[in-house]
């Protein structure tokens, strides 16, 4: 069993600042949206703490956009066009059928690619489209004294609130389902021990060529 440096310090750094800030913000926004029902926190103190840790959010987004251009990680999140499809089925067929039989990994980590396919358009569709989309509907929010009073004859406020909702229903499902997959390494904390040590331990390790 060999081993790969995947995870340099400042996306562990970022990977559980913003993991925290998350799990933060699920909590306050939960006590926002059933405030009229005891949620665990006060209004007044949800409020406060949602928007401070949703502006950390945002710059914690920043600093992975831009970290995703000025070094090597960025790499891991380049799809490659050419036998995609397959993969997808591949990968699929084995998170729903093939990893219950013991069937071995149809994708092994090399140095040139971290995540298989059906990861790569997973974490870029979470980074790349439903974290904007959360950021600016929350930045939004935040000031939606600025909002017109109606978009397409629809309340401004009510489709950014229902918007901001929405997709944050769907990373908590994302978030979910990578606490998941976190466990389906060569062991139960193998994958989980990388993210802290940086260091990927995989049975069969390549480097593409």
């Amino acid at each position: 069993m060999k081993s790969l440096y995947l995870y340099p310090l400042w996306v562990r750094l970022w990977h559980w600042t913003n993991a925290v800030l998350f799990v933060i913000l699920i909590i306050s926004g939960a006590s926002l949206h059933f405030a009229s029902h005891n949620g665990l926190l006060t209004f007044e103190t949800a409020m406060l703490i949602h928007n401070i840790a949703g502006i950390l959010l945002t710059f914690l987004w920043c600093v992975f956009f831009i970290g995703n251009f000025v070094t090597d990680n960025g790499k891991h999140y380049r799809i490659r066009l050419k036998g995609i499809i397959s993969r997808l089925i591949q990968q699929s067929l084995y998170y729903a059928i093939g990893i219950f039989r013991g069937d071995a990994h149809p994708f092994h980590v090399s140095s040139d690619m971290k995540f298989n396919t059906l990861q790569q358009l997973t974490y870029l569709g979470v980074m790349y489209g439903l974290m904007p989309i959360l950021i600016i509907s929350g930045w939004l929010f935040l000031f939606s004294g600025y909002l017109p009073d109606q978009l397409f004859g629809i309340g401004s406020v009510w489709i950014v609130a229902m918007t901001h909702l929405v997709v944050a229903y769907l990373l908590v499902l994302f978030m979910l389902s990578h606490i998941y997959i976190i466990t389906t390494g060569e062991t139960i904390f193998s994958n989980l021990r990388a993210m802290l040590t940086g260091w990927h331990k995989d049975a069969v390790v390549l480097k593409r060529r």
